[in-house]
């Protein structure tokens, strides 16, 4: 016993010079060695400190042992008395390091004995308590709770469990109202992760590891493993995805994009937080642990990828998916390399990027069929009325649908070269690019493109007999594909100077189908509409007019313009140039004619009549309808310039 007055040493504390543990259970009262005077009668200094902590410790171990009584056996400590709980570890944690101590002394002690079977009763009750806390609290600790609850930062920074204490006396009561708030059960979680962090601690340091490690994987592989199933990703080979129906597939790459998401925000970074905690003092134990946990699961995750695009027949259609799994690694990059940061996860990160480069590359060929097809289209047949080509609104479609992956193509397009500016005239660089400012290479691989587009176009044009209705079904197809662009991402990748040029061709094609197409009736019409002439010039005037309007007419409304804004500027030209004139010229004349007979027979339309019939044309024959859906539905209105 120490002297009256006299220092004692914190010999069982964690840390010696703890002064929070002077009056912890684990203190021993022995005095200074410095200062006790050894005899041969008296046992030595580390026998007594042996002696005391074996004493202290063997009440409160064999309470516990799950081989003595149905009650330790049955019954949970951690979960029976929390307090009662840390005093086990704290009585555990002195008896490894007197253990420690006396054998640096006398390492065939028989007091070491005594105490290593102890020891060996303490570890196989805290193997029991850490397997149960960790099965019985699996909702708890799922990975999707354990994420929300706090950052990995936050967590895996905290060098003791006290930042998760919460009074022991508050513990069954918050248990019991758990249910009724997130906040409660966010305590909860954060009582269990601080019970296995002060298990494994203890385990860890007494020598017992791969017992705590060899439980802690079991589990929480499994949590993994079941995770990634239940996320609809499976493990693959080649030949199954090369057999697989592309529809089947298809499906699969849809639950691939959303277990990539879940996975890396809920999945594996809740497991990188649990465990990181848990085993927060040796970073190597965490390493291995986390690794041999994630491994498989992360391993079937990021292959899947690869063997799709390694396997899958090749179509400009599936381009679409390749483009979606791409950008879902490239979107969880970071991620990736957050969570699998250690060296031995190394394969993880390394498989990610496979599967990004042979996705890069499987859309690079996805592109190139593309451009080939579309070079290799030739059909001849016209589509009637001039309207929109089905290759226009196919190839359209196609090109928006890639415009909306611009970020990713870039990045995969990045190293093609663009295509050589002596091919190519040069409308085709309306872009703002030269030599000193040089357009994107992703910009020029989309105005390419489209320039393909059009120069077929330009040749189908050339199948129409009627040269006016091949220039308005340029002015159609070329007005399609500017509203396409304005609506879209393309906008932004062509600019507006691209957008300009274009529109500029438009009113060309425009104006080259009214010339052709109505110029004869335009010519039919006086040049002085208010001159006096004698009534046989009238007459003649009003049927060569009436004979060219109606040959026109029918001729023209068989053709259609989808397009609203162009369809009323048409009309609209047209009745300029037409109606002012005839209007003046019937006013003037109209009474010498209807003093005739069969007045009706030279005069048959009034300028009303005209507006009327102008304003019923470009929209196809009534039957039809196809064409003029294509971009707006169809009004029958007559425009006020008309009226």
């Amino acid at each position: 016993m120490p002297r009256k007055g006299m220092k004692t040493l914190n010999w069982f504390s964690p840390k010696h010079s703890s002064a929070t543990d002077m009056n912890s259970p684990s203190t021993s009262p022995f005095s200074s060695p410095s200062r006790f005077a050894f005899s041969p009668s008296r046992p030595s200094f580390s026998e007594a400190v042996i002696d005391r902590t074996i004493e202290m410790a063997e009440q409160m171990i064999t309470k516990w042992d799950p081989d003595t009584t149905t009650f330790a056996k049955v019954t949970s400590l951690f979960y029976e008395n929390r307090k009662e709980a840390k005093d086990f570890i704290k009585y555990v944690n002195n008896l490894h390091k007197a253990m420690h101590f006396h054998a640096s002394e006398n390492s065939r002690s028989d007091k070491l004995v005594r105490a290593q079977s102890l020891m060996q009763i303490a570890m196989k009750r805290l193997q029991k308590e850490f397997y149960q806390i960790l099965s019985i609290n699996r909702a708890l600790l799922d990975p999707e709770s354990i994420s929300t609850v706090s950052s990995r930062t936050s967590i895996s920074t905290r060098s003791s469990t006290s930042e998760f204490n919460i009074e022991d006396d508050d513990i069954d009561n918050r248990v019991a109202i758990a249910g009724e708030s997130i906040s409660e059960v966010e305590d909860i979680s954060n009582i269990v992760m601080a019970d296995l962090r002060l298990i494994a601690e203890c385990m860890i340091s007494s020598g017992y590891t791969k017992e705590c490690l060899q439980i802690y994987k079991v589990i929480r592989k499994s949590i993994i493993d079941e995770g990634i199933y239940r996320l609809g990703v499976e493990k693959l080979s080649s030949s199954q995805v090369h057999k697989r129906d592309w529809e089947v597939t298809d499906l699969k790459i849809k639950d691939w994009l959303n277990a990539v998401d879940v996975a890396m925000k809920t999945l594996f970074d809740g497991e990188r937080i649990l465990c990181d905690h848990v085993f927060a003092s040796s970073d190597a134990i965490r390493e291995s642990c986390f690794t041999e946990i994630s491994k498989d699961g992360a391993m079937i995750l990021f292959s899947f990828p690869e063997i799709v695009a390694k396997n899958s027949k090749k179509s400009p259609e599936k381009v679409f998916r390749m483009l979606d799994m791409y950008t879902s690694i490239v979107e969880h990059w970071t991620e990736i390399e957050t969570t699998f940061s250690f060296d031995s996860e190394s394969a993880i990160r390394s498989q990610a990027m496979t599967s990004l480069v042979k996705l890069g590359e499987s859309i690079r060929k996805a592109l190139a069929e593309f451009e080939t097809a579309l070079q290799k289209e030739s059909s001849k047949t016209t589509v009637a009325g001039g309207g929109i080509h089905p290759l226009t609104i196919d190839a359209m479609n196609y090109i928006i649908l890639l415009a909306d992956y611009s970020y990713v193509l870039s990045d995969i397009l990045g190293d093609s070269p663009p295509p050589a500016k002596s091919s190519l005239p040069e409308s085709y660089f309306g872009m703002a690019d030269s030599d000193e400012s040089p357009a994107p290479v992703i910009s020029l691989r989309f105005a390419w493109l489209i320039l393909i587009l059009l120069c077929k176009l330009d040749g189908k044009a050339k199948h129409y007999k009627d040269v006016s209705l091949a220039y308005l079904f340029l002015a159609n197809n070329l007005r399609y594909i500017v509203v396409k662009v304005r609506s879209s991402n393309l906008k932004y990748l062509l600019g507006e100077n691209w957008i300009s040029k274009q529109e500029g061709k438009i009113k060309k094609f425009a104006s080259n189908y009214e010339q052709l197409g109505w110029s004869h009736v335009i010519q039919s019409l006086p040049r002085e509409p208010n001159a006096s002439i004698s009534p046989q010039q009238v007459k003649e005037t009003f049927k060569r007019f009436n004979s060219s309007f109606e040959q026109a007419h029918r001729k023209q409304s068989l053709y259609v313009v989808p397009n609203s804004k162009l369809r009323d500027d048409l009309k609209v030209s047209i009745a300029r140039k037409i109606l002012p004139v005839y209007r003046e010229f019937y006013n003037k004349h109209r009474d010498t004619i209807a003093k005739e007979r069969h007045s009706s027979h030279v005069i048959k339309y009034s300028p009303e009549d005209l507006a009327h019939y102008l304003s019923d044309l470009f929209f196809g024959p009534i039957e039809s309808g196809s064409s003029s859906s294509v971009e707006s539905s169809p009004s029958r209105t007559i425009p006020s310039q008309l009226q």
